[in-house]
């Protein structure tokens, strides 16, 4: 994530405004890993730099929230009462009192700065419409949006509009003119119809192998089709056309730079490995998908022990399906700089 972080630097320089002698700082939607708290560090270690010369003394205060309250944020921010940057810097960090990025969050015009990193392609919820049985928007036998119907993207895109419109409002309020608003979000080339490219890991995390694994649950009995039917990812890949539509759609913001990155699959270098050994492929694959949201999503919806064969049925597709070490793979992103003006 290189460019990203020369990109979030250079917005940082480019603020004219901190607030007083405490610089406040919101990081919503924690990564996995430490890729959060890395963030953070860029933040209050640019800022710390910047402002030495004229503001002797600068306290940070850095929030945390994630896109739910779930044992793995718990435990991960107990780890540390404040927190200290690789250069030394000090910072003290605290939770927000409820998960989500999508409603209120501080009180009105508190911060100076807001990052989002790996967070907005998540949705709200899924659209209802792709539930109702029967109609266009149905989204049968499916249980990602690539590859199905386009009523069904649609309703996606109408609720990925609303979604990012709302955390846009919102934040607007939170945060003091002048301030800035860094996101990084999965996107997609623009004029793709299609939620992905052929050399996305998407299509194969979310679409191929997902879908094969439901199946085979459906085939032994183990769930019903209507089960299957009724369980859809809440995930949508924006293009910068629908990313600046909602930015001038909600007011407020001026854009300072927005631009498409392509990160190599760290995977890319296992190639030869996983060929192999396709079963250490088949597990890398399934331990890659139940790291993020899809995991606590699937255990609530069908329980822990349905959600480890589902699993263990998709680390044995994976490790069937020679397609994706066959070539490399990219994951587009969008980082967006903006200010609040």
């Amino acid at each position: 994530m290189a460019s990203s972080k020369q990109m979030l630097t250079s917005a940082l320089h480019s603020m004219e405004h901190t607030q007083g002698v405490h610089v406040k700082i919101a990081d919503l939607g924690l990564g996995d890993g430490g890729h959060t708290f890395s963030t953070a560090d860029t933040v209050v270690e640019v800022l710390g730099r910047k402002l030495a010369a004229t503001k002797g003394g600068t306290a940070f205060l850095v929030f945390f929230s994630d896109l739910r309250l779930s044992d793995e944020f718990i435990t991960r921010f107990r780890q540390f009462e404040n927190r200290v940057t690789d250069s030394g810097k000090e910072y003290y960090v605290a939770g927000t009192s409820r998960s989500g990025i999508y409603w209120p969050l501080f009180p009105k015009g508190e911060l100076d700065v807001v990052v989002t990193t790996n967070a907005l392609q998540w949705l709200s919820h899924v659209p209802r419409k792709v539930m109702e049985k029967g109609t266009m928007t149905w989204n049968k036998g499916r249980v990602w949006i690539e590859g199905a119907e386009k009523e069904v993207v649609e309703a996606y895109a109408e609720q990925a509009d609303n979604d990012l419109v709302t955390f846009l409002k919102y934040r607007k309020e939170d945060m003091v003119v002048g301030g800035m608003l860094f996101m990084l979000m999965p996107g997609r080339p623009s004029g793709l119809e299609n939620q992905v490219t052929d050399d996305s890991p998407f299509k194969l995390i979310f679409t191929t192998l997902m879908d094969q694994a439901w199946q085979d649950l459906v085939d032994e009995g183990s769930v019903k089709e209507d089960i299957r039917d009724a369980f859809n990812i809440p995930l949508y890949l924006r293009n910068t056309d629908e990313v600046a539509a909602a930015i001038e759609s909600c007011g407020g913001f001026k854009i300072e730079k927005m631009e498409t990155i392509n990160i190599a699959d760290p995977m890319n270098a296992r190639q030869q490995e996983f060929m192999r050994d396709p079963d250490s492929y088949g597990r890398a694959m399934a331990n890659l998908v139940q790291s993020g949201q899809i995991k606590p999503m699937l255990e609530a919806y069908l329980d822990p022990d349905l959600t480890s064969k589902l699993f263990k049925q998709y680390a044995i597709r994976a490790a069937n399906n020679k397609e994706f070490l066959t070539k490399n793979s990219f994951y587009h992103m969008i980082a967006v700089s903006a200010i609040r003006v």
